[in-house]
């Protein structure tokens, strides 16, 4: 590569060396000719090196799934040259000292050394001949470097320049038999992450644990991984797996749920029969979390982490609120304390605020789309309801999804629970109350109100959200009925609305 050659163009090597290059197999797809990556691993090729791709990318195509994240192992060349060629692809300057990592964040490339491995090898020594034992060999370093790996099915790399596949500890033969087997045992726990990591695959691919890397997820302490990292794979965990709920299961199994502290406590928290023959509270949040997974399949990336955020905390409030009553088991406001408890939990993992307000409103208001059409509450509940929802920035449209799951996620013995006919009653009167899709803009502006000689301060703010509550409450579009009623209620023979 010379130079200065823009990130992402096509290749200038002659079309005769790209042709059949950047697969795995002929029954798997390909990376395209005119690849980065296919640039870059040709440029290291040409100053000794070599690029292997790892990781997840090589697990997934192999399992015929599209996965646009690769990781990038070098091999043959030193930090100092590596960094100066990356410089040239537009890598950002590495991050770690003693495991530097390069990021290509527009194109999702990390580029990395192997760790264990060894910089001097000979790309020309196959692994398949006789001197795959020899020092220089790249199917010897890889496999060095892939005993640090944390499972056989992420321990296969590909080379993309010579279609190569290196697999040394038969994560193939893993994946095809559905099993997730650790590389080494004395290995595994050098990241404790790696008990979340297995949790998830667990659930996202639906494979069975090997007896002995659940026996070294019981055994790895978790106290030390910083909430970020856990916050990371929380998040992977509800988007990336078609039912969560096994990830979280396991995890009980295995006694290392308390790192989702709020969710632990569920556990054994009883709950009235005759709503929830499911369970108890836990059981029935996880069900409550592979509905709001089917229904948030479709949805943009931001709707669909927020509902699946909300129905892991929707029932947070019961471990404290839950009293057994006679023969009744209640847990009056439970939804309020669990959106106080959800907001703190999500704050401790610093996830973004935007997100932590909008789980809080929907945990706050789970109950409203069954609770509002039973009572057959007036447009100016729904108007009111409506506005506290987009001070989060969500809508009653998610609102309904949530308690959806909520409602389906009441399975006993193999009986999924009736239909939710509430929730399309919530949505019509919402419609006809205007709120369908959020709320209308402020009818009475800050403007008005200085027109009509209410000085800037604290009472224009005050009357501000007093013209709101009656454009919820009447639903009125006129400006100057709106003001002369809120004023009506300010003047001092108002009543209680006297300033």
């Amino acid at each position: 590569m010379v130079r200065g050659t823009r990130v992402g163009s096509a290749s200038r090597l002659p079309e005769a060396r790209r042709r059949g290059r950047g697969r795995l197999n002929e029954k798997r797809p390909r990376l395209p000719p005119d690849s980065p990556v296919l640039e870059l691993a040709d440029a290291i090729r040409l100053r000794g090196g070599r690029v292997i791709i790892v990781g997840g990318w090589v697990r997934d195509r192999l399992l015929g799934k599209v996965s646009h994240d690769l990781d990038l192992e070098v091999f043959g060349v030193s930090r100092a040259s590596l960094s100066e060629w990356l410089g040239d692809f537009g890598f950002s300057p590495p991050v770690g000292r003693r495991f530097p990592v390069w990021r290509q964040t527009r194109l999702g490339i990390d580029v990395g050394f192997p760790r264990g491995g060894t910089e001097a090898i000979d790309p020309g020594v196959r692994p398949e001949s006789a001197d795959a034992d020899d020092p220089r060999s790249l199917a010897r370093a890889f496999r060095a470097a892939a005993r640090h790996r944390d499972l056989t099915i992420n321990a296969i790399g590909w080379d993309p320049l010579a279609d190569r596949l290196f697999d040394p500890f038969e994560g193939r033969s893993d994946l095809a038999a559905g099993r997730l087997r650790a590389v080494d045992e004395s290995t595994f726990g050098a990241d404790p992450l790696r008990v979340l990591r297995v949790a998830r695959l667990h659930a996202e691919l639906a494979a069975d644990v090997d007896p002995t890397l659940r026996r070294l997820c019981r055994e790895v302490e978790l106290d030390s991984l910083p909430v970020e990292r856990i916050a990371g794979e929380l998040r992977r965990l509800l988007i990336e797996g078609a039912r969560p709920s096994s990830a979280f299961e396991f995890l009980a199994e295995v006694g290392q749920l308390e790192v989702f502290g709020p969710l632990a406590r569920l556990r054994g928290i009883p709950q009235d029969p005759r709503w929830h023959p499911e369970g108890d509270v836990f059981v029935h949040t996880l069900q409550v979390v592979d509905r709001a997974a089917e229904i948030a399949r479709p949805l943009p990336e931001g709707q669909r982490e927020a509902l699946l955020l909300a129905a892991l905390c929707h029932d947070f409030g019961k471990a404290q609120e839950t009293r057994v009553e006679g023969d009744r088991i209640r847990a009056h406001g439970h939804e309020a304390t669990g959106a106080d408890i959800a907001r703190d939990w999500l704050a401790l993992l610093r996830l973004p605020d935007r997100l932590v307000r909008a789980v809080g409103a929907l945990v706050a208001n789970h109950l409203a789309p069954m609770h509002l059409p039973r009572q057959d509450a007036g447009a100016g509940a729904y108007r009111r309801l409506a506005r506290k929802l987009a001070l989060a920035g969500v809508t009653v449209v998610d609102l309904e999804r949530l308690a959806r799951a909520d409602h389906l996620g009441r399975e006993a013995e193999g009986r999924p629970a009736a239909g939710f006919p509430e929730g399309q009653r919530f949505l019509e009167a919402a419609r006809a109350a205007g709120v369908g899709e959020g709320v209308p803009p402020d009818v009475v502006s800050a403007s008005c109100l200085l027109e009509a000689g209410i000085e800037p301060g604290p009472r224009l703010g005050e009357l501000l959200a007093r013209c709101r509550e009656i454009q919820d409450e009447i639903g009125s579009r006129d400006p100057e009925a709106i003001l002369e009623r809120v004023m009506d209620r300010t003047r001092p023979d108002g009543g209680a609305g006297q300033d």
